[in-house]
């Protein structure tokens, strides 16, 4: 059973590699801190044969916490860890640049704190609806197109290098969302990025 964090590719070589040596393998990752491990708290995602991970479940109970079986292709587990580490970085990338640009606007990271809370706050329902319209290819901009969230991203980028704080972060990301507004769907919702991203991948 391996849960150190690398790659679905990665995941599956060694798998490969099991097999050709008559090792049953599992694959997993861990979705907590090390201080949650043996408690309640703790989260792990597995992926393999199931009778396999089935027959280890009471070795596995041990660590503790929740333990989801993502199915048996062995890549599974790493994927869902690669894209919620990308969720956690990119989020923490955002807010030290914000507590950056802050700064030097004269706001201290403690006074723009309570607020940046209260944003990360609305962030989960934004989460549930941007799945539901990836996945049905829906993407609605009621109420907050595309072409808003570029104009609001092109300010940001604006006020940080007048300040000669770095903005390549945000330069990508309204990078996106114009060639998304440039291929005709200005009116769709931020999240049609998804597709400019990776057009080829449809789940």
């Amino acid at each position: 059973m391996n849960l150190t964090a690398d790659t679905p590719e990665r995941a599956r070589s060694t798998a490969a590699w099991a097999a050709e040596h008559g090792i049953g393998y599992l694959d997993g990752a861990i979705m907590t801190p090390t201080t949650t491990i043996g408690t309640p708290a703790a989260v792990f995602l597995h992926c393999g044969p199931e009778e396999l991970y089935r027959r280890h479940r009471p070795v596995l109970d041990v660590l503790g916490g929740t333990h989801t079986h993502l199915g048996e292709e062995i890549g599974r587990a790493a994927a869902f860890d690669i894209a919620l580490l990308d969720v956690f970085w990119t989020a923490m990338a955002g807010y030290a640049h914000a507590l950056a640009v802050a700064r030097a606007e004269g706001v201290s990271a403690r006074e723009l704190a309570p607020f940046a809370k209260g944003i990360g706050a609305i962030i989960p329902p934004i989460f549930e609806q941007a799945a539901a319209e990836v996945d049905s290819g829906g993407f609605s901009g009621e109420g907050n197109p595309i072409t808003s969230a570029a104009s609001s991203m092109a300010h940001i980028v604006h006020t940080s290098e007048a300040h000669g704080i770095d903005a390549s972060v945000m330069r990508a990301a309204e990078g996106w969302a114009r060639r998304a507004i440039g291929q005709g769907h200005g009116t769709d919702g931020f999240i049609r990025i998804t597709e400019i991203l990776n057009p080829r991948v449809r789940v």
